[in-house]
Protein backbone atom coordinates (compact mmCIF):
# COMPACT_ATOMS: atom_id res chain seq x y z
CA UNK A 1 0.00 0.00 0.00
CA UNK A 2 1.41 3.40 -0.98
CA UNK A 3 1.59 5.79 1.95
CA UNK A 4 2.10 9.52 2.29
CA UNK A 5 2.79 12.13 4.93
CA UNK A 6 0.01 14.68 5.35
CA UNK A 7 1.07 18.24 6.08
CA UNK A 8 -1.52 20.62 7.48
CA UNK A 9 -0.25 24.12 6.68
CA UNK A 10 -2.42 26.58 8.55
CA UNK A 11 -1.38 30.04 7.35
CA UNK A 12 -2.45 33.59 8.02
CA UNK A 13 -4.77 33.89 5.02
CA UNK A 14 -5.45 30.30 3.97
CA UNK A 15 -5.47 26.67 5.05
CA UNK A 16 -3.57 24.20 2.91
CA UNK A 17 -3.11 20.45 2.98
CA UNK A 18 -0.31 18.77 1.04
CA UNK A 19 0.44 15.06 0.75
CA UNK A 20 4.14 14.26 0.26
CA UNK A 21 5.84 11.06 -0.88
CA UNK A 22 9.23 9.73 0.26
CA UNK A 23 11.08 11.89 -2.29
CA UNK A 24 9.59 14.99 -0.69
CA UNK A 25 7.42 15.55 -3.76
CA UNK A 26 3.89 16.91 -3.72
CA UNK A 27 1.35 14.19 -4.50
CA UNK A 28 -1.81 16.16 -3.79
CA UNK A 29 -2.66 19.65 -2.60
CA UNK A 30 -5.79 21.53 -1.59
CA UNK A 31 -6.07 25.09 -0.36
CA UNK A 32 -8.77 27.53 0.68
CA UNK A 33 -8.65 31.10 1.95
CA UNK A 34 -10.63 32.16 5.00
CA UNK A 35 -12.01 35.47 6.22
CA UNK A 36 -9.88 38.24 7.72
CA UNK A 37 -11.52 40.50 10.31
CA UNK A 38 -10.32 44.06 10.94
CA UNK A 39 -12.55 45.43 13.75
CA UNK A 40 -10.44 48.58 14.17
CA UNK A 41 -7.32 50.02 12.51
CA UNK A 42 -4.36 47.81 13.47
CA UNK A 43 -6.59 45.01 14.77
CA UNK A 44 -6.64 41.61 13.02
CA UNK A 45 -8.81 38.62 13.97
CA UNK A 46 -9.71 35.15 12.65
CA UNK A 47 -12.64 32.86 13.46
CA UNK A 48 -11.06 29.74 15.06
CA UNK A 49 -14.03 27.58 14.06
CA UNK A 50 -13.66 28.70 10.44
CA UNK A 51 -9.95 27.83 10.60
CA UNK A 52 -10.78 24.35 11.94
CA UNK A 53 -13.50 23.61 9.40
CA UNK A 54 -11.44 24.99 6.51
CA UNK A 55 -8.37 23.00 7.53
CA UNK A 56 -10.28 19.72 7.78
CA UNK A 57 -12.06 20.47 4.52
CA UNK A 58 -8.83 20.85 2.55
CA UNK A 59 -7.36 17.75 4.23
CA UNK A 60 -10.29 15.64 3.09
CA UNK A 61 -10.12 17.22 -0.37
CA UNK A 62 -6.41 16.45 -0.75
CA UNK A 63 -7.03 12.83 0.23
CA UNK A 64 -9.98 12.54 -2.14
CA UNK A 65 -7.93 13.78 -5.10
CA UNK A 66 -5.68 10.69 -4.91
CA UNK A 67 -8.32 8.37 -3.46
CA UNK A 68 -6.36 8.05 -0.22
CA UNK A 69 -7.90 6.69 2.95
CA UNK A 70 -6.62 7.00 6.47
CA UNK A 71 -4.62 3.81 5.88
CA UNK A 72 -2.58 5.69 3.24
CA UNK A 73 -1.45 8.40 5.64
CA UNK A 74 1.59 7.39 7.69
CA UNK A 75 1.45 10.49 9.88
CA UNK A 76 0.29 14.10 10.02
CA UNK A 77 2.60 17.08 10.48
CA UNK A 78 1.24 20.49 11.46
CA UNK A 79 2.69 23.89 10.73
CA UNK A 80 0.96 27.12 11.59
CA UNK A 81 0.87 30.86 11.74
CA UNK A 82 2.66 31.60 14.99
CA UNK A 83 1.71 33.78 17.98
CA UNK A 84 -1.97 33.87 16.97
CA UNK A 85 -3.95 33.31 20.16
CA UNK A 86 -7.07 31.26 20.88
CA UNK A 87 -8.84 30.71 24.22
CA UNK A 88 -11.64 28.17 24.41
CA UNK A 89 -13.94 26.16 26.66
CA UNK A 90 -12.51 22.68 27.07
CA UNK A 91 -15.96 21.19 27.69
CA UNK A 92 -17.80 22.63 24.68
CA UNK A 93 -14.81 23.28 22.41
CA UNK A 94 -16.13 26.75 21.64
CA UNK A 95 -13.74 29.74 21.52
CA UNK A 96 -14.56 32.56 23.93
CA UNK A 97 -13.41 35.17 21.40
CA UNK A 98 -12.03 35.36 17.88
CA UNK A 99 -8.37 34.40 17.45
CA UNK A 100 -6.17 37.47 17.88
CA UNK A 101 -3.73 37.30 14.97
CA UNK A 102 0.03 37.78 15.24
CA UNK A 103 -0.26 40.93 13.11
CA UNK A 104 -2.70 42.57 15.55
CA UNK A 105 -1.38 45.65 17.36
CA UNK A 106 -4.20 46.15 19.87
CA UNK A 107 -1.96 45.25 22.84
CA UNK A 108 0.78 47.79 22.11
CA UNK A 109 -0.23 49.75 25.23
CA UNK A 110 -0.07 46.60 27.40
CA UNK A 111 3.38 45.93 25.96
CA UNK A 112 4.48 49.46 26.81
CA UNK A 113 3.32 48.95 30.41
CA UNK A 114 5.49 45.85 30.70
CA UNK A 115 8.47 47.88 29.52
CA UNK A 116 7.66 50.71 31.91
CA UNK A 117 7.52 48.18 34.76
CA UNK A 118 11.16 47.34 34.03
CA UNK A 119 10.70 43.82 32.66
CA UNK A 120 12.21 44.27 29.19
CA UNK A 121 15.68 42.94 29.97
CA UNK A 122 14.45 39.96 31.98
CA UNK A 123 11.94 38.96 29.30
CA UNK A 124 14.64 39.30 26.65
CA UNK A 125 17.00 37.02 28.60
CA UNK A 126 14.31 34.47 29.45
CA UNK A 127 12.44 34.26 26.13
CA UNK A 128 14.85 35.65 23.53
CA UNK A 129 12.12 38.07 22.48
CA UNK A 130 11.54 41.80 22.68
CA UNK A 131 8.40 42.91 24.47
CA UNK A 132 5.95 43.46 21.64
CA UNK A 133 2.26 43.08 20.81
CA UNK A 134 3.37 40.59 18.13
CA UNK A 135 3.60 37.76 20.68
CA UNK A 136 0.87 35.76 22.42
CA UNK A 137 1.35 36.87 26.03
CA UNK A 138 -0.34 40.27 25.91
CA UNK A 139 -3.07 38.88 23.63
CA UNK A 140 -3.98 36.35 26.35
CA UNK A 141 -4.06 39.11 28.94
CA UNK A 142 -6.29 41.25 26.69
CA UNK A 143 -8.89 38.47 26.38
CA UNK A 144 -8.81 37.71 30.11
CA UNK A 145 -9.35 41.41 30.88
CA UNK A 146 -12.10 42.10 28.37
CA UNK A 147 -14.10 38.91 27.78
CA UNK A 148 -16.33 38.06 30.77
CA UNK A 149 -16.87 34.48 29.56
CA UNK A 150 -13.12 33.87 29.69
CA UNK A 151 -12.99 34.86 33.35
CA UNK A 152 -16.04 32.76 34.18
CA UNK A 153 -14.59 29.66 32.50
CA UNK A 154 -11.24 30.24 34.20
CA UNK A 155 -12.96 30.26 37.58
CA UNK A 156 -14.60 26.94 36.67
CA UNK A 157 -11.32 25.38 35.47
CA UNK A 158 -12.63 25.10 31.93
CA UNK A 159 -10.46 27.62 30.03
CA UNK A 160 -7.63 26.58 27.68
CA UNK A 161 -5.12 28.61 25.67
CA UNK A 162 -3.33 27.60 22.54
CA UNK A 163 -1.58 28.87 19.48
CA UNK A 164 -3.06 27.51 16.25
CA UNK A 165 -1.07 24.25 16.35
CA UNK A 166 -2.53 23.53 19.79
CA UNK A 167 -6.04 24.40 18.62
CA UNK A 168 -5.73 21.98 15.68
CA UNK A 169 -4.22 19.16 17.75
CA UNK A 170 -6.94 19.52 20.37
CA UNK A 171 -9.67 19.31 17.72
CA UNK A 172 -7.99 16.54 15.74
CA UNK A 173 -7.74 14.37 18.83
CA UNK A 174 -11.31 15.06 19.92
CA UNK A 175 -10.15 17.15 22.86
CA UNK A 176 -7.83 14.47 24.25
CA UNK A 177 -4.50 16.28 23.72
CA UNK A 178 -3.66 19.84 24.80
CA UNK A 179 -0.07 20.31 23.65
CA UNK A 180 2.31 22.51 21.70
CA UNK A 181 5.87 22.03 20.49
CA UNK A 182 9.02 23.89 21.57
CA UNK A 183 9.10 26.16 18.52
CA UNK A 184 5.57 27.46 19.05
CA UNK A 185 5.92 27.75 22.82
CA UNK A 186 8.98 29.92 22.24
CA UNK A 187 6.83 32.48 20.40
CA UNK A 188 4.38 33.16 23.23
CA UNK A 189 6.72 35.41 25.27
CA UNK A 190 5.88 33.13 28.22
CA UNK A 191 8.35 30.29 27.64
CA UNK A 192 11.87 30.28 29.06
CA UNK A 193 14.10 29.08 26.22
CA UNK A 194 16.93 28.31 28.65
CA UNK A 195 15.07 26.19 31.20
CA UNK A 196 12.53 24.94 28.61
CA UNK A 197 9.64 25.64 30.98
CA UNK A 198 6.78 28.10 31.15
CA UNK A 199 8.31 30.98 33.08
CA UNK A 200 6.72 31.57 36.49
CA UNK A 201 7.94 35.17 36.76
CA UNK A 202 6.45 36.26 33.45
CA UNK A 203 3.19 34.47 34.20
CA UNK A 204 3.05 36.36 37.48
CA UNK A 205 3.82 39.74 35.89
CA UNK A 206 1.00 39.25 33.39
CA UNK A 207 -1.31 37.44 35.81
CA UNK A 208 -1.74 34.52 33.43
CA UNK A 209 -2.62 31.25 35.17
CA UNK A 210 -0.40 28.29 34.27
CA UNK A 211 -3.40 25.95 34.26
CA UNK A 212 -4.59 27.22 30.86
CA UNK A 213 -1.25 26.53 29.12
CA UNK A 214 -0.56 23.45 26.96
CA UNK A 215 2.05 20.79 27.59
CA UNK A 216 5.26 21.47 25.66
CA UNK A 217 6.56 18.47 23.70
CA UNK A 218 9.10 17.57 21.00
CA UNK A 219 8.59 19.00 17.51
CA UNK A 220 8.87 15.44 16.17
CA UNK A 221 7.16 12.70 18.16
CA UNK A 222 3.85 11.11 19.03
CA UNK A 223 1.45 13.95 19.82
CA UNK A 224 -1.52 11.61 19.70
CA UNK A 225 -3.89 10.17 17.11
CA UNK A 226 -6.81 11.70 15.27
CA UNK A 227 -10.33 10.90 16.36
CA UNK A 228 -11.56 8.14 14.06
CA UNK A 229 -14.67 10.16 13.15
CA UNK A 230 -12.59 12.69 11.18
CA UNK A 231 -10.85 10.51 8.58
CA UNK A 232 -12.57 7.16 9.16
CA UNK A 233 -9.75 5.83 11.33
CA UNK A 234 -6.89 6.93 13.55
CA UNK A 235 -3.85 8.70 12.06
CA UNK A 236 -0.71 9.51 14.04
CA UNK A 237 0.00 13.21 14.62
CA UNK A 238 3.79 13.01 14.45
CA UNK A 239 5.10 16.55 14.30
CA UNK A 240 4.42 20.25 14.68
CA UNK A 241 6.40 23.45 14.29
CA UNK A 242 5.74 27.11 13.76
CA UNK A 243 5.72 28.00 10.09
CA UNK A 244 9.12 29.68 9.96
CA UNK A 245 10.93 26.99 11.93
CA UNK A 246 9.24 24.36 9.76
CA UNK A 247 10.55 26.12 6.65
CA UNK A 248 14.06 26.15 8.15
CA UNK A 249 13.75 22.40 8.68
CA UNK A 250 12.25 21.89 5.23
CA UNK A 251 15.26 23.63 3.67
CA UNK A 252 17.52 21.23 5.61
CA UNK A 253 19.24 24.09 7.44
CA UNK A 254 20.54 21.64 10.01
CA UNK A 255 24.05 23.10 10.40
CA UNK A 256 24.82 26.27 12.38
CA UNK A 257 25.18 29.25 10.04
CA UNK A 258 22.72 27.99 7.43
CA UNK A 259 19.75 30.28 6.74
CA UNK A 260 16.56 30.68 4.75
CA UNK A 261 14.10 33.46 3.99
CA UNK A 262 10.37 32.80 3.63
CA UNK A 263 8.28 35.19 1.55
CA UNK A 264 4.74 34.74 2.80
CA UNK A 265 2.23 37.10 4.37
CA UNK A 266 5.23 38.36 6.29
CA UNK A 267 8.90 37.80 5.55
CA UNK A 268 11.03 35.77 7.93
CA UNK A 269 14.76 35.22 7.81
CA UNK A 270 16.08 32.50 10.13
CA UNK A 271 19.61 31.27 10.76
CA UNK A 272 20.41 28.07 12.65
CA UNK A 273 22.75 28.85 15.56
CA UNK A 274 23.08 25.33 16.97
CA UNK A 275 22.45 24.19 20.53
CA UNK A 276 23.34 27.51 22.17
CA UNK A 277 21.04 30.54 22.01
CA UNK A 278 22.69 33.58 20.40
CA UNK A 279 21.42 36.97 21.58
CA UNK A 280 21.29 39.75 19.01
CA UNK A 281 22.72 43.24 19.42
CA UNK A 282 20.90 44.40 16.29
CA UNK A 283 17.20 43.94 16.86
CA UNK A 284 16.83 40.25 15.99
CA UNK A 285 14.96 37.62 17.95
CA UNK A 286 16.47 34.55 19.58
CA UNK A 287 14.13 31.61 19.22
CA UNK A 288 13.94 27.83 19.40
CA UNK A 289 14.25 26.27 15.95
CA UNK A 290 12.99 22.84 17.02
CA UNK A 291 13.32 20.20 19.69
CA UNK A 292 13.91 16.60 18.63
CA UNK A 293 14.95 13.57 20.72
CA UNK A 294 15.64 15.70 23.79
CA UNK A 295 17.93 18.06 21.85
CA UNK A 296 16.86 21.69 21.31
CA UNK A 297 18.39 23.84 18.60
CA UNK A 298 18.12 27.61 18.34
CA UNK A 299 17.90 30.25 15.63
CA UNK A 300 18.28 33.96 15.09
CA UNK A 301 15.22 35.45 13.43
CA UNK A 302 14.38 38.68 11.69
CA UNK A 303 10.63 39.22 11.39
CA UNK A 304 9.11 41.42 8.69
CA UNK A 305 5.42 41.88 9.41
CA UNK A 306 4.23 42.77 5.92
CA UNK A 307 5.60 41.15 2.78
CA UNK A 308 3.17 39.23 0.55
CA UNK A 309 0.40 41.07 2.40
CA UNK A 310 1.54 44.22 0.59
CA UNK A 311 0.80 42.56 -2.74
CA UNK A 312 -2.58 41.39 -1.43
CA UNK A 313 -3.25 45.01 -0.46
CA UNK A 314 -2.55 46.13 -4.02
CA UNK A 315 -4.93 43.42 -5.23
CA UNK A 316 -7.78 43.60 -2.72
CA UNK A 317 -7.89 47.17 -1.38
CA UNK A 318 -6.19 49.23 -4.09
CA UNK A 319 -7.54 47.14 -7.01
CA UNK A 320 -4.26 47.59 -8.92
CA UNK A 321 -3.95 43.84 -9.58
CA UNK A 322 -6.43 41.15 -10.52
CA UNK A 323 -4.15 38.40 -9.21
CA UNK A 324 -0.96 38.52 -7.14
CA UNK A 325 1.21 36.78 -9.79
CA UNK A 326 0.39 39.65 -12.18
CA UNK A 327 2.74 41.81 -10.12
CA UNK A 328 5.79 40.28 -11.84
CA UNK A 329 4.85 41.44 -15.34
CA UNK A 330 3.75 44.84 -14.02
CA UNK A 331 7.10 45.39 -12.26
CA UNK A 332 9.09 44.33 -15.31
CA UNK A 333 7.14 46.68 -17.57
CA UNK A 334 8.95 49.69 -16.05
CA UNK A 335 12.70 50.16 -15.64
CA UNK A 336 12.47 51.44 -12.05
CA UNK A 337 10.00 52.83 -9.52
CA UNK A 338 10.32 56.45 -10.71
CA UNK A 339 11.74 57.28 -7.29
CA UNK A 340 8.82 55.78 -5.34
CA UNK A 341 9.42 53.80 -2.15
CA UNK A 342 6.70 51.98 -0.22
CA UNK A 343 7.23 51.11 3.44
CA UNK A 344 4.36 48.65 4.02
CA UNK A 345 4.17 49.02 7.80
CA UNK A 346 0.44 48.41 7.95
CA UNK A 347 0.66 46.86 11.42
CA UNK A 348 3.88 48.38 12.73
CA UNK A 349 7.42 47.59 11.70
CA UNK A 350 9.44 44.60 12.89
CA UNK A 351 13.16 43.79 12.85
CA UNK A 352 15.44 45.56 13.27
CA UNK A 353 13.33 48.65 14.16
CA UNK A 354 10.53 47.22 16.35
CA UNK A 355 8.08 50.10 16.38
CA UNK A 356 4.38 49.16 16.69
CA UNK A 357 3.18 52.70 15.96
CA UNK A 358 4.63 53.04 12.46
CA UNK A 359 2.12 52.84 9.62
CA UNK A 360 2.54 52.38 5.90
CA UNK A 361 4.00 55.25 3.89
CA UNK A 362 4.63 56.02 0.22
CA UNK A 363 7.42 58.49 -0.49
CA UNK A 364 9.01 59.97 -3.59
CA UNK A 365 5.82 60.28 -5.62
CA UNK A 366 6.08 62.52 -8.67
CA UNK A 367 3.60 63.28 -11.45
CA UNK A 368 5.16 60.55 -13.60
CA UNK A 369 4.59 57.77 -11.08
CA UNK A 370 1.92 55.32 -12.21
CA UNK A 371 0.32 52.01 -11.39
CA UNK A 372 3.26 49.83 -12.40
CA UNK A 373 5.75 51.98 -10.49
CA UNK A 374 3.71 51.47 -7.32
CA UNK A 375 3.51 47.73 -7.91
CA UNK A 376 7.26 47.55 -8.48
CA UNK A 377 7.91 49.63 -5.34
CA UNK A 378 5.76 47.26 -3.27
CA UNK A 379 7.69 44.23 -4.56
CA UNK A 380 11.03 45.93 -3.96
CA UNK A 381 9.99 46.66 -0.36
CA UNK A 382 10.12 42.92 0.36
CA UNK A 383 13.75 42.80 -0.76
CA UNK A 384 14.74 45.97 1.10
CA UNK A 385 13.25 44.71 4.36
CA UNK A 386 15.13 41.43 3.91
CA UNK A 387 18.35 43.41 3.37
CA UNK A 388 17.87 45.19 6.70
CA UNK A 389 17.39 41.88 8.51
CA UNK A 390 20.26 40.11 6.75
CA UNK A 391 22.70 42.93 7.53
CA UNK A 392 21.79 42.67 11.22
CA UNK A 393 22.06 38.88 11.16
CA UNK A 394 25.49 38.85 9.54
CA UNK A 395 26.76 41.37 12.09
CA UNK A 396 25.39 39.34 15.03
CA UNK A 397 26.57 35.95 13.81
CA UNK A 398 29.78 37.14 12.15
CA UNK A 399 28.79 34.81 9.30
CA UNK A 400 28.58 36.11 5.74
CA UNK A 401 26.10 34.09 3.75
CA UNK A 402 27.38 32.59 0.53
CA UNK A 403 23.81 32.08 -0.72
CA UNK A 404 20.31 32.73 0.56
CA UNK A 405 17.80 29.87 0.44
CA UNK A 406 14.28 31.08 -0.26
CA UNK A 407 10.76 29.70 -0.10
CA UNK A 408 7.17 30.79 0.29
CA UNK A 409 4.61 31.86 -2.29
CA UNK A 410 6.19 35.18 -3.28
CA UNK A 411 9.54 33.54 -4.09
CA UNK A 412 7.91 32.27 -7.30
CA UNK A 413 8.19 35.86 -8.54
CA UNK A 414 11.34 35.92 -10.69
CA UNK A 415 11.56 39.72 -10.67
CA UNK A 416 11.57 39.78 -6.87
CA UNK A 417 14.17 37.03 -6.58
CA UNK A 418 16.53 38.74 -9.03
CA UNK A 419 16.09 42.07 -7.28
CA UNK A 420 16.73 40.35 -3.94
CA UNK A 421 20.00 38.89 -5.23
CA UNK A 422 20.98 42.32 -6.57
CA UNK A 423 20.25 43.99 -3.25
CA UNK A 424 22.14 41.54 -1.00
CA UNK A 425 24.99 40.91 -3.43
CA UNK A 426 24.90 37.10 -3.10
CA UNK A 427 23.06 34.36 -4.94
CA UNK A 428 19.47 33.46 -4.14
CA UNK A 429 18.62 29.74 -4.36
CA UNK A 430 15.06 28.56 -4.97
CA UNK A 431 14.17 24.87 -4.46
CA UNK A 432 11.90 22.84 -6.77
CA UNK A 433 9.26 22.74 -4.03
CA UNK A 434 8.74 26.23 -2.62
CA UNK A 435 6.23 24.87 -0.09
CA UNK A 436 9.04 24.17 2.35
CA UNK A 437 6.96 25.19 5.36
CA UNK A 438 4.60 22.28 4.69
CA UNK A 439 7.54 20.08 3.70
CA UNK A 440 9.31 20.78 7.00
CA UNK A 441 6.24 19.76 8.97
CA UNK A 442 6.04 16.60 6.87
CA UNK A 443 9.70 15.78 7.55
CA UNK A 444 9.20 16.23 11.30
CA UNK A 445 6.18 13.91 11.27
CA UNK A 446 7.90 11.42 8.94
CA UNK A 447 10.92 11.15 11.24
CA UNK A 448 8.61 10.37 14.15
CA UNK A 449 7.06 7.37 12.41
CA UNK A 450 10.13 6.12 10.52
CA UNK A 451 8.88 7.23 7.09
CA UNK A 452 12.28 8.91 6.83
CA UNK A 453 14.96 7.26 8.94
CA UNK A 454 17.22 10.26 9.58
CA UNK A 455 18.13 13.81 8.57
CA UNK A 456 20.49 12.26 6.01
CA UNK A 457 17.45 10.86 4.20
CA UNK A 458 16.01 14.36 4.10
CA UNK A 459 19.23 15.94 2.81
CA UNK A 460 19.14 13.54 -0.16
CA UNK A 461 15.86 15.16 -1.23
CA UNK A 462 17.27 18.71 -1.29
CA UNK A 463 18.10 20.38 -4.60
CA UNK A 464 18.15 23.84 -6.21
CA UNK A 465 15.68 24.58 -9.01
CA UNK A 466 16.91 28.06 -9.90
CA UNK A 467 19.82 30.23 -8.80
CA UNK A 468 19.65 34.01 -9.15
CA UNK A 469 23.08 35.66 -9.32
CA UNK A 470 23.52 39.36 -8.46
CA UNK A 471 23.94 41.54 -11.54
CA UNK A 472 23.52 45.09 -10.28
CA UNK A 473 26.43 47.51 -10.06
CA UNK A 474 27.52 48.18 -6.48
CA UNK A 475 27.03 51.95 -6.80
CA UNK A 476 23.45 51.51 -8.04
CA UNK A 477 22.74 49.06 -5.21
CA UNK A 478 23.97 51.51 -2.59
CA UNK A 479 21.97 54.35 -4.11
CA UNK A 480 18.76 52.33 -3.96
CA UNK A 481 19.41 51.21 -0.39
CA UNK A 482 20.07 54.82 0.69
CA UNK A 483 16.69 55.75 -0.75
CA UNK A 484 15.08 52.92 1.22
CA UNK A 485 16.70 54.07 4.46
CA UNK A 486 15.34 57.59 3.85
CA UNK A 487 11.86 56.16 3.32
CA UNK A 488 12.03 54.18 6.58
CA UNK A 489 13.25 57.30 8.36
CA UNK A 490 10.19 59.16 7.06
CA UNK A 491 7.87 56.39 8.31
CA UNK A 492 9.52 56.42 11.74
CA UNK A 493 9.21 60.20 11.90
CA UNK A 494 5.48 59.92 11.21
CA UNK A 495 5.16 57.53 14.16
CA UNK A 496 7.09 59.87 16.45
CA UNK A 497 4.78 62.73 15.54
CA UNK A 498 1.71 60.57 16.29
CA UNK A 499 3.04 59.54 19.70
CA UNK A 500 3.73 63.15 20.69
CA UNK A 501 0.27 64.50 19.75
Amino acid sequence: METYIMSLDQGTTSCRCILFNRAGEIVSVAQKEFHQYYPQPGWVEHDPMEIWSTQIGVAQEAMYKVRAGYQNIAAIGITNQRETTVLWDKETGRPVYNAIVWQCRRTAVESDRLKEAGHAQAIREKTGLFIDAYFSATKIRWILDRVPEARELLAQGRLLFGTIDTWLVWNLTGGKVHATDYSNAARTMLFNINTLQWDKDILQWLEIPACILPEVVSSSGRFGVTDSSIFGGEILIGGAAGDQQAALFGQACFAPGTAKNTYGTGCFLLMNTGTTPMYSQNGLLTTIAWGIDGRVEYALEGSVFVAGAAIQWLRDEMKLLEASPDSEAAAESVCDTAGVYIVPAFTGIGAPYWNPYVRGTITGISRGAGRNHLIRAALESLAYQTCDVLSAMEEDSRVSLRALKVDGGACANNFLMQFQADMIGVAVERPPCIETTALGAAYLAGLACGYWKSKEDIIKNISVSQRFEPKMDQAVREQKRRGWRRAVKAALAWAEEEESV
